[in-house]
């Protein structure tokens, strides 16, 4: 009998102990920003370019590669679905668009 209230003295006093004992502040409007961080509304956000088509080519050498054609004109080269791949512009590492069957990567002919 005389060890259930030493039991809750002892429990009362861990959880006491795990308080923290830092003196908090608590004003109407919450934290202050840093203005430099700050978006205004006069500034326009630029959106990064959207996906047009995902597509898979098989080259001369029976390498996968799979190409995600963006809005902006660039192309994202990956090795696998998964992986995020490499931004190319189109031109000389990579020549075609999204609507040819047959694009050139690194001098390579791949096929859709």
């Amino acid at each position: 009998m005389t060890r259930t209230p030493m039991l809750f003295a002892l429990v009362a006093a861990a959880a006491l102990a795990g308080c923290n004992k830092e003196d908090h502040t608590i004003v109407a409007g919450g934290p202050q920003e840093d203005p430099s961080t700050a978006v205004t509304n006069n500034e326009p956000v630029a959106l990064p370019p959207s996906i047009q088509a995902s597509k898979s080519y098989r080259c001369k050498d029976n390498k996968l590669v799979y190409i995600d054609w963006m809005s902006d004109g660039t192309a994202r080269v990956k090795k696998t679905r998964e992986e995020a791949g490499t931004s190319v512009t189109v031109g000389n590492e990579l020549k075609g668009d999204a609507k040819a069957s047959t694009v050139t990567y690194n001098g390579e002919s791949c096929k859709a």
